[in-house]
């Protein structure tokens, strides 16, 4: 058998993704990739009514998308998305660790309760993510593909106006998770690799980009604008595909250039 087409190498027909974190922003924008490519999806976050808006936008699109309320943080709600998701779709073939909570305080007033609930959803969910979908389909079958969305919040410090030391202190742990958990899992041809979003208009950046301008923030990076609803389609679909069956253990940032310049 000759090698592949590229079209061949990023089709993912017939697979599973489950994406946490996928009712907004950057998770439903990795779904719509993954399901423009051909897998099927199922969503998770805790709020129902998002959850079945944005279903509704993936199956308008003619993707096959589901959701499942879950609360990542929890060890009984991770395990029970698991269990439902293998149930209602059958195994899962690619995992999407997207989920996540910031809190922004100076470092001497941050809240302990604060620092727990961003570690907990951030570190700890993943881990607890991962942990489930290789016990229960991917090692047995030894097979899959796991994405972890960190930040460029994770590789560096924070400029003076920024003061969200868990948020970074997390994604710093979510990379060399990725590191260790690939070099681990590679004996099960388990895939794990990480994206680092830049600044994104989000809901969890709105209160930064409104202080500091979305103007002044495009400025900082070498590419002069911020990310858009399109920017992480291909990394997600070359880390989740066949294309990247060779990649383990990697973290790239996607952020018009800006770890380039304070990297």
């Amino acid at each position: 058998m000759g090698a592949r087409t590229v079209h061949q190498l990023f089709d993912l027909t017939g697979r599973t993704a489950l994406v946490s974190g996928g009712s907004r922003g950057l998770g439903l924008q990795m779904a719509h990739a993954l399901g423009e490519a051909g897998a099927r999806i199922m969503l998770c976050s805790r709020k129902p009514d998002d959850l079945e808006q944005a279903v509704g936008d993936l199956q308008a699109a003619g993707i096959d998308a589901r959701w499942i309320a879950a609360d990542c943080a929890k060890e009984e709600d991770v395990a029970r998305l698991v269990d439902q998701t293998l149930h209602r779709m059958g195994d899962i073939d690619i995992l999407v660790n997207n989920a996540g909570a910031t809190w922004g305080a100076p470092a001497e007033d941050h809240p302990v309760e604060a620092w727990d609930k961003v570690m907990d959803l951030n570190v700890r969910g993943y881990f607890l993510l991962s942990q489930q979908v290789a016990r229960k389909s991917m090692i047995a079958r030894r097979s899959g593909r796991i994405i972890n969305v960190a930040s460029i919040a994770g590789l560096n410090g924070n400029p003076p106006f920024m003061k969200t030391i868990a948020y970074n202190t997390s994604k710093g742990a979510v990379i060399n998770f990725t590191r260790a958990l690939g070099a681990e899992w590679g004996a099960y041809n388990i895939t794990v690799n990480a994206i680092c979003p830049g600044f994104f208009p989000s809901k969890m950046t709105a209160g930064l980009l409104s202080t500091v301008g979305e103007d002044k923030m495009a400025a900082a990076a070498p590419l002069q604008r911020l990310g858009d609803d399109e920017d992480l389609k291909g990394v997600c679909l070359l880390f989740a595909s066949d294309a990247g069956k060779h990649i383990t253990g990697q973290w790239l940032a996607v952020d018009g250039g800006v770890s380039a310049v304070i990297g």
